[in-house]
């Protein structure tokens, strides 16, 4: 099962935090979420059991 780890705002970012952990060997996928205003919020979705990993690569890697 997918879950989601982070909300980007605008599909740049959201881009490059998927191949920044994909990079990494992980398993990612972005989807649209919604838009507030002008600003685009799409999910950053992994698979349930990599999740905590994760959370600590998006960490060391300053992502977040």
């Amino acid at each position: 099962m997918w879950t989601a780890i982070y909300l980007a705002t605008g599909k740049e970012m959201a881009t490059d935090i998927e191949q920044k952990l994909k990079e990494e060997g992980f398993l990612v996928k972005k989807q649209f979420f919604a838009k507030e205003g002008d600003e685009e919020l799409y999910e950053i979705l992994v698979p349930e059991f990599e999740a905590k990993e994760i959370h600590a690569v998006l960490y060391e890697l300053g992502l977040i």
